[in-house]
């Protein structure tokens, strides 16, 4: 009897338990968010850039303070160490820290890094800036370039600098910052330490580490557009978040070097697919690279000057093959390579241009390919002819019959009709003298 009541109960109850646990549960979702993340421990995500601020870095720091906000994190920590980079690009990154909706913590991080010229701009708009002991800041006059690779003129630099100075100056008096010593390091391209920049107010902290920097973040206040935001990290989880493998390559061959080395691998490759049609695969290489540096050459700041001179070294290195110069067109060539090479990238910075580790071998190596193909496509025009009836003028043969006016000889295995100016009986050792046709004129062999 209990156990029929039992199953009638469950027939019963059972279907109005469910529905009412379902409406319980999507109500405290409501208000509580995830029953899951009720127990969710505090979480930062982190990231390093240790490289130029290019438009891959900046996208991939953009994705970062979205993401931030997406997951729950309570802020995130970027890890900084960058000799700078390029003004767009790190204008881009400053916007994204003033409208994030989390607090963006950047750390000049590791011991013996630094934050110069971009790198002061994005360490000055983060909500906490804190640097590792070892580390310096500044640095951050703006320098570029004219047209033919010229420096730009007094009114020129004199507007950009003070377009610098209001900007930065701006960043600094909204995040409370020293707005006089940012200025100077605009201007006079000043640097300091870490210690320095906190007694002058240009930084929070100065943190020995993660742990420290946690600690003495721990319950500051900072000011985000949503309003004011007590910072936690009592218990708090760091969660790396490495670049993706697109940001990744499209960094790497944003690297002025490598977009060097790109461009001359693609230029040599279609130069060998044009001259070898046929080739195939130089022509896929060269293109790809080709295509590759024309992108990384967009991203950087590139003297188009330089670019120019290098097309010419490779067209004067082309013309040697068709115009017998005496090796004049090749050191022309070789001389444009170099000054081109000189002029691809004149960024202040040595990271934003390229190595003469690179660039030399570059050179050389560039330099002794064309020279060699040159060298070889002479040799073959004026090498002796391998084939046809002018190979055989001084080849010595047999008469195998009377020469005169007509006969016949044999010469390599073959016979030919043949005449002399002079009468030559059979057997007689002979030599080709002319060829005209299938016709031979010998002459005898005493």
């Amino acid at each position: 009897m209990l156990i029929r009541k039992l199953k009638r109960y469950g027939r019963v109850k059972g279907p109005a338990l469910v529905l009412f646990l379902a409406v319980a549960l999507s109500i405290l979702t409501v208000f509580f968010g995830p029953v899951e993340a009720l127990d969710r421990p505090l979480f930062y995500n982190t990231i390093t850039v240790k490289s130029a601020i290019t438009p891959p870095v900046a996208e991939y720091i953009l994705k970062s303070i979205q993401d931030a906000h997406k997951e729950g994190a309570q802020g995130l920590i970027i890890y900084l160490d960058t000799p700078g980079g390029l003004d767009l690009a790190m204008r881009d990154i400053v916007k994204g820290i003033l409208s994030s909706a989390v607090p963006i913590i950047v750390y000049v991080h590791p011991p013996g890094g630094r934050a110069a010229s971009a790198g002061l701009m994005i360490t000055i708009a983060a909500h906490v800036a804190v640097m590792a002991p070892g580390t310096n800041i500044g640095a951050a006059h703006p320098v570029s370039i004219g047209v033919g690779g010229k420096g730009m003129d007094k009114t020129m630099t004199d507007k950009v600098v003070n377009d610098a100075v209001a900007y930065i100056k701006g960043i600094a008096r909204k995040m409370g910052r020293n707005e006089e010593w940012v200025e100077k390091a605009v201007r006079k391209s000043v640097s300091i330490t870490a210690e320095e920049a906190l007694r002058l107010k240009v930084i929070d902290f100065v943190a020995a580490d993660t742990d420290d920097l946690l600690r003495q973040i721990d319950k500051r206040e900072v000011t985000l557009l949503s309003g004011k935001r007590t910072i936690a990290t009592k218990g708090a989880v760091l969660m790396p978040k490495e670049m993706t493998f697109r940001n990744k390559i499209l960094t790497a061959i944003t690297d002025p070097n490598i977009a060097y080395i790109l461009l001359l691998i693609g230029l040599a490759g279609l130069y060998f697919e044009f001259s070898n049609p046929g080739a195939i695969v130089p022509g896929v290489i060269g293109g790809i690279s080709l295509l590759l540096a024309l992108f990384a050459l967009q991203a950087l700041a590139v003297n188009y000057v330089g670019v120019i001179l290098i097309l010419l070294a490779i067209v004067l290195f082309v013309a040697e093959i068709k115009v017998v110069s005496h090796g004049v067109l090749t050191i022309g060539g070789v001389v444009a390579l170099l000054l081109g090479s000189l002029m691809l990238f004149e960024a202040p910075d040595p990271t934003m241009r390229v190595s003469f580790d690179v660039l030399i071998p570059a050179v050389v190596l560039t330099s002794l390919f064309f020279v060699v193909i040159i060298g070889m496509a002479l040799k073959a025009q004026t090498r002796d002819k391998q084939t046809g009836p002018e190979t055989l003028i001084g080849a010595e043969g047999e008469a195998m019959t009377d020469v005169f006016h007509s006969g016949t000889v044999f010469v390599r295995g073959e016979y030919w009709q043949a005449k002399s100016e002079s009468p030559i009986p059979k057997g007689s050792r002979v030599k080709i003298v002319t060829v005209d046709r299938l016709r031979m004129k010998v002459q005898e062999i005493k």
